[in-house]
């Protein structure tokens, strides 16, 4: 009788909610009900203040956790994932904005979507470990730092007489204005930052950001305080999300692709080391690809409906789960109740006041950076990965993302092929020894009088090739025996390399021995068709076969 398994395949493009529900009950359904509501309120004062960091209205911060975090829910293949708009997309979108508008960010944020459903459905979730930590810690400490660089106008209520857009201006811009500085705004903003770090340790299961926003709030408009609130500075909308279509063109894709890469990529990273956080605090195993499918599906649904790049909040995430959540019921709770959040109250947003929102930033800004790992790295990593993480964060606040990340990984391939290049070697071996304990070592075996033996360990690619020219230096033999056992994989360069080595072979009379092949380099040196040009007589799968193939070439040559 056929028993059909339950255990389903990690890779497997079928949405999280449609599996829980078979098993759904009364009793989860109060838990993710409860939780929802909980996370929806977390989300409310993060999501305002982000879209304000992104550059953008606050309502579309809330259009984004609607959106965004209902489409992930439904799709997405983790049981607990709770997406929005989150610190690692503000400095990015910001600068979108700014030199190309609402339509520009737009497009951007569609095209990212689009590039990651093709990536869930080509199963490139798993590819995704292969973005080095280096890289990742670098771009997100140096996005923390810019986020901290923004805010720090709000904070000290200062009055600039110019509108930077790169960090480094504003930190000059910062330096001029400083004498225009506020204190009222300093003092709520020492307030809201108070609060953020101490109440947790009174009253944990009431959001301190929520707190500080409705004490700051209510001190501000009891008192008179002359202090900026999001009421004077934006236009407060509680209108519905509605779709909205941009003006496309060939020349304006073709402009925002890069951002649209830089987009992908951060929300694939980020929403898959959520749902791998989240996979440990519950036991679960997400679904990479699936989960992949509904980043991208969020951020199109995000970006039409006038929201911002999503992907999954690792905080609100983890809130999700301390509070009960364990199923896509409660993202979708959490999106519902900031839609009433919206529509009801979103008006009473306008007495929020900026060094509040500020400060809010700057908790997100430290939480996200990650500054203990760096420090960990700088104590324990290679000089070579240190170089990578400070260029990456170097990188992020002097320019952007793209320019980080594309710098960030072509450093880190190059460092990469030179690491390789210095482990790969040839060692070349005339007779036997007895100190080696290896068995199979050349060391042990018996090599005929006119025959030598080149052993090569590691890769063989275009940056170790000029380690094997020397390898026919010794003319004066009838056989050279290449044993490739430790030659995992080989590129077009390695062939070349070797093919170069068996032409010189046949100018000067001497017949090559290949022994112990690995599949990959055999079947690169067949497709060159090397292998016939040696003879498959002459490709032996030991040593041993391979030194007995020498006395036979030997003694057939001698008895010319």
């Amino acid at each position: 009788m056929k028993q059909n398994s339950t255990v389903q395949p990690a890779d497997r493009l079928k949405p999280k909610l449609f599996s829980v529900m078979k098993q759904y009950t009364g009793a989860q359904f109060v838990k993710d009900l409860v939780a929802g509501v909980i996370v929806a309120i977390i989300a409310l004062p993060l999501s305002i203040a982000l879209a304000l960091a992104s550059g953008v209205n606050p309502e579309q911060g809330l259009y984004t956790a609607i959106v965004a975090g209902f489409l992930v829910s439904l799709l997405g293949g983790s049981r607990v994932q709770i997406a929005g708009p989150t610190a690692a997309f503000a400095t990015i979108v910001a600068g979108i904005v700014a030199t190309d508008g609402m339509d520009g960010l737009v497009i951007s944020t569609v095209l990212a979507g689009i590039i990651l459903v093709i990536m869930g459905f080509c199963r490139f979730g798993v590819l995704i470990k292969y973005i080095p930590n280096t890289i990742t810690a670098g771009f997100t400490f140096g996005i923390a730092v810019t986020i901290v660089i923004g805010q720090i106008k709000d904070f000290l209520g200062l009055t600039f007489r110019n509108a930077p857009i790169e960090s480094v201006d504003k930190v000059a811009e910062i330096c001029r204005c400083i004498g225009t500085i506020n204190p009222q705004a300093v003092l709520i903003g020492v307030i809201s930052l108070a609060v953020m770090i101490f109440w947790p340790k009174k009253l944990s299961i009431i959001p301190s950001s929520l707190v500080a926003v409705i004490l700051c709030a209510a001190i501000v408009q009891l008192t008179g305080m002359q202090v900026n609130t999001i009421g004077k500075l934006y236009t407060i909308s509680n209108s519905l999300p509605k779709l909205t279509v941009p003006a496309v063109s060939f020349a304006g894709i073709k402009a925002m692709l890069p951002n649209a890469f830089t987009i992908a990529i951060l929300a694939a990273v980020e929403s898959l080391l959520s749902c791998v956080v989240s996979d440990g605090m519950i036991g679960s195993k997400h679904r990479p690809n699936m989960e992949l499918i509904a980043q991208g599906a969020a951020n199109i649904g995000s970006a039409l409906f006038g929201g911002i790049p999503a992907t999954g909040a690792i905080a609100r995430t983890a809130a999700n789960v301390k509070n009960g959540g364990r199923t896509p019921i409660a993202g979708i709770v959490h999106s519902i109740v900031v839609l009433l959040i919206l529509v009801l109250l979103m008006p009473r947003a306008a007495l929020i006041p900026m060094p509040t929102i500020a400060a809010i930033l700057f908790i997100v800004a430290y939480n996200m950076s990650g500054w203990k790992n760096i420090r960990s790295m700088f104590r324990t990593a290679p000089k070579s990965d240190i170089l990578v993480l400070i260029a990456t964060m170097v990188l992020t606040v002097v320019f952007d993302l793209v320019v980080a990340i594309g710098a960030g990984l072509v450093l880190t391939a190059l460092l990469f092929i030179k690491r390789m290049a210095d482990v790969t070697e040839a060692h070349a071996w005339i007779d036997a020894d007895d100190e080696d304990t290896d068995p199979d070592s050349i060391l042990r075996k018996k090599i005929p009088a006119r025959t030598r033996v080149y052993e090569i360990n590691g890769p063989m690619f275009f940056a170790a090739s000029e380690k094997f020219r020397y390898m026919l230096d010794d003319r004066d033999i009838d056989v050279l025996i290449i044993r490739m056992r430790n030659v995992p994989a080989i590129d077009s360069a390695g062939v070349e390399s070797l093919a170069e080595i068996v032409r010189r072979c046949e100018r000067h009379h001497v017949q090559a021995v290949f022994s112990h092949v690995n599949e990959q380099p055999m079947h690169a040196m067949e497709k060159a068709g090397l292998i016939e040009a040696v003879g498959k007589e002459n490709f032996c799968v030991h040593i041993d076969s391979a030194l007995l193939r020498a006395e036979e070439l030997e003694k057939a040559i001698a008895a010319k």
